[in-house]
């Protein structure tokens, strides 16, 4: 190494030469005016040796001038990156919109030709994506692919697709994909273009493109129960929605008992007076006209349900379980079990099938058996007097209630539920109806309370 520096150096010095002699032949021309040529010395090669062979680190040794000032200081400041988020922030300032996320990609593509930190502000446009409203827009997705610089990551050997070319951006283009999954946007053709330009055909993202196009439509009319993206926002379609989806039965009728509105009472005060909506099929109909009314029936909840995002819930009117000895075992159609029945597709089956010993079957989950529920109802108020509104709608068609006495088994709701206390003043009629159902039976009542725990609001 010392001896290639040496043979450079000197042949730096050979080029640098006929200059200084030109040099010093024209200075001494004009002082002297002879044609008399200087012999270099040794004093003059070491200078220009010096001259052509100075470091750049005494370079900050030197005064700078304020031009290179101003310009260093320029660059300084467009070298400092502006938060990725700001960039966000600063579009969607008047209103998160999918222009101004649009806008923000566009900014941030324009001020650096390189891209340079593409990987950060995808990860970044990727968070923010749900406050702009566009997690579900595919040309919005394809707008944050088309942030990675084209025909880079293309590996272009066997050995590069088998070590995972250029990693970490292969995973940020994977994660954009499974954010796509997620919320169920399919891929389009142009998202294939944008990923056959970037990462060529055996990248994983372009994998995890083909294999998206190959599970989409096999899955996506698979549940049978889809719920919406937008629900509903009207309380009152949003709780019919929601009682029709946990009724799952067709015969069901979905009756709404009151609308909201404002009631003024005598005072002058304003009271908003929530949504009672319910649900009831003819099957839970029979169900309570066979029940004995020397029983109560208990209104118990809320009880949550989760639709996405959003949480509601909702009340039952159920019966304790029926005990063991009043329980009436089915009789079997002897029709069914006759010697017309065909063996091969027979209608009733009894085997005893032998089991191991060693198992236990003493604990089923199928003999654990509830109380009957009856009806079901969602409001914007659970206290005992809106609830007791729901049991007044209810009787006009199912009469029975008004023979069997309704105890309140209400837990402590949502933060939207009002507690009886602090309930504002109901008008005269709505205390009239809620004294109607089980006055006479307050005996039977208290017995019940007797014998089952729980919070127990007698009407």
């Amino acid at each position: 190494m010392n001896s290639a520096h040496i043979l450079l150096r000197t042949q730096c010095v050979r080029c640098v030469t006929p200059l200084v002699r030109t040099a010093v032949r024209q200075t001494a021309l004009s002082n002297g005016g002879t044609t008399h040529c200087p012999t270099l010395t040794s004093t003059c090669v070491q200078q220009a040796h010096r001259a052509f062979h100075i470091s750049s680190g005494n370079n900050k040794h030197w005064p700078a001038s304020p031009t290179s000032k101003a310009n260093d200081e320029d660059t300084k400041k467009e070298k400092s990156l502006v938060g990725l988020e700001d960039l966000f922030e600063r579009a969607g300032k008047e209103a998160k919109t999918k222009a101004t996320f649009i806008t923000a990609v566009d900014v941030f593509n324009k001020r650096d030709k390189r891209k340079r930190g593409h990987v950060e502000f995808i990860y970044a446009a990727l968070k923010k994506m749900p406050e702009f409203g566009v997690e579900r827009d595919i040309a919005v997705y394809n707008k944050i692919l088309d942030v990675f610089p084209k025909e880079v990551f293309v590996p272009q050997n066997f050995i590069q697709r088998m070590f995972n070319h250029y990693p970490r951006q292969q995973e940020c283009a994977v994660q954009v994909l499974e954010q796509m999954e997620n919320h169920g946007v399919m891929p389009n053709v142009e998202t294939k273009v944008l990923l056959m330009q970037i990462f060529g055909p055996k990248g994983h993202p372009t994998r995890k493109y083909q294999r998206m196009l190959y599970w989409f439509p096999k899955f996506k009319h698979a549940n049978p129960f889809p719920v919406p993206h937008q629900l509903p926002t009207d309380p009152v379609d949003l709780a019919r929605f929601s009682l029709t989806r946990i009724a799952n039965d067709l015969d069901a009728r979905v009756t709404v008992y009151q609308m909201p509105y404002t009631d003024i009472t005598e005072t002058g005060e304003e009271v908003q007076e929530p949504h009672i909506v319910g649900i009831q099929s003819p099957d839970q109909q029979s169900l309570l006209a066979k029940h004995n009314p020397s029983k109560p029936v208990f209104v118990e909840g809320p009880y949550p349900l989760w639709l996405r995002k959003t949480c509601v819930y909702y009340y039952l009117l159920k019966a304790d379980p029926v005990p063991p000895e009043e329980k009436v075992e089915e009789c079997i159609d002897p029709e069914l079990v006759g010697p017309e029945q065909c063996l091969h597709y027979p209608l009733w089956v009894d085997l005893d099938l032998q089991v191991h010993m060693g198992d236990d079957f003493s604990f089923d989950v199928d003999d654990l058996e509830e109380g009957a529920v009856y009806a079901m109802c969602m409001t914007g108020q659970g206290d005992q007097a809106t609830l007791a509104r729901w049991i007044s709608g209810l009787q006009e068609t199912n009469p029975i209630l008004g023979k069997i006495p309704t105890l309140f088994r209400l837990e402590s709701g949502p933060r939207e539920l009002q507690d009886l206390t602090a309930a504002p003043q109901r008008p005269s009629g709505s205390d009239m109806d809620s004294e109607k159902h089980g006055v006479e039976y307050e005996h039977a009542a208290e017995e019940d309370e007797q014998q089952h725990g729980g919070q127990r609001v007698k009407q």
